[in-house]
């Protein structure tokens, strides 16, 4: 449950943020999410990086055909991908990416600063 819950919460932060700050501080937010939904580690991987990946490859998609414009065919023909649609793919390779490493972060920066107990077997 808290995987889906981090996955909305991020795509949404992704949505209302990536438009007035740089993707470096939405990775932040998604690190800073991540830590206060307290997901386990792939769950905080999973969830920032399906939430920031399908976020961006969706607005790529919904940009490249509201605006129909041809400049998503020539930069992949320029970066020698072929066509627009595989730049669109690689956009929502790099989204997932950033945003699993970011989950990923503020799951273990959460446990970094856990108190462990002391003198405790364990078993």
């Amino acid at each position: 449950m808290r995987f889906i819950f981090l996955t909305i919460l991020t795509a949404i932060v992704v949505v209302f943020l990536n438009p007035i700050a740089p993707f470096w501080l939405v990775m932040i937010g998604i690190a800073v999410l991540s830590a206060l939904v307290y997901p386990n580690g792939i769950g905080g991987f999973l969830g920032g990086g399906l939430g920031m990946g399908l976020t961006w490859l969706g607005q790529s998609i919904y940009l490249g055909i509201t605006s129909a414009s041809s400049l998503p065919d020539r930069m992949g023909e320029l970066m020698g991908l072929g066509s627009g649609m595989t730049l669109v793919a690689v956009t929502g390779i790099i989204g997932f990416i950033l945003g699993a490493f970011s989950g990923l972060t503020g799951v273990l920066f959460r446990d970094l600063l856990q108190k462990s107990p002391k003198n405790v077997y364990r078993g």
